[in-house]
């Protein structure tokens, strides 16, 4: 049977971060919710030294496209609802 991987790509920004402990301190409780909720692979990918700016990559795999498709809709919707901040660019890909 074939698995699906999908890929969510985020860029976000922090606008209202002051230092590196502020982004980390949101990035954690993303971080957790994601894995929390959508039992989803979350890692920040670039910008860890950068303030008010990251990229993260969220991952998630089903033997069904409509699934991950699904569960990636929902990553976002839920990103957008919870962030101190704003999604600057959103991508996905499937493997």
């Amino acid at each position: 049977m074939a698995m699906v991987v999908g890929l969510l790509t985020l860029e976000l920004h922090f606008p209202h971060a002051r230092s590196l402990k502020d982004k980390r301190t949101e990035l954690q409780g993303i971080k957790d919710r994601l894995r929390r909720r959508f039992n989803a692979a979350v890692a920040e990918l670039d910008h860890q030294d950068v303030w008010q700016r990251t990229r993260l990559g969220i991952v998630t795999i089903n033997a069904q496209t409509a699934v991950v498709e699904a569960v990636l809709d929902q990553v976002l919707r839920d990103v957008e609802s919870h962030l101190n901040g704003e999604v600057a660019f959103a991508d996905r890909q499937f493997f």
